[in-house]
């Protein structure tokens, strides 16, 4: 039960973003979380806390008229109170013009059970290709 149950979060995590679900994203999230982008965007990996996060990507995806971020093949590996989910993705972002910016790549979540089930802790986006001008 806990692989789907771990599946399940970060299956939400994608759902709730391209739905703009602002507020059901805090229940994805622990209190900080490492986001490592840098494969896309350079820099550093960051840890902020989920409200930190949802200010960004409200920004972020509020600059396409939609998106749709795709995960699977997902494995997960449980150990304990903790929990490593890796899954590959695709995910589209559409501009208000028609065209579009779709990359694909691996995730890699870091996960905590908590009380009222998993949570993430640290999210890792390679990216392995792109295609269109983001």
């Amino acid at each position: 039960m806990d692989r789907l149950d771990v599946i399940d979060t970060c299956n939400r995590m994608a759902w709730y973003a391209d739905r703009r679900g602002w507020d059901a994203l805090t229940d994805v999230f622990a209190d900080k979380v490492t986001l490592d982008y840098t494969s896309l965007n350079g820099g550093e990996p960051v840890t902020l806390t989920p409200a930190q996060i949802i200010k960004g990507w409200r920004a972020g995806l509020g600059a396409y008229d939609a998106t749709q971020h795709l995960l699977g093949s997902h494995l997960v590996a449980v150990d304990g109170d903790g929990a490593v989910c890796t899954a590959t993705f695709q995910a589209t972002h559409l501009k208000s013009d028609g065209s579009r910016w779709t990359l694909g790549g691996d995730y890699r979540f870091d996960l905590a059970r908590a009380a009222v089930g998993w949570r993430i802790t640290g999210v890792v986006m390679t990216t392995v290709w792109s295609d269109g001008e983001r």
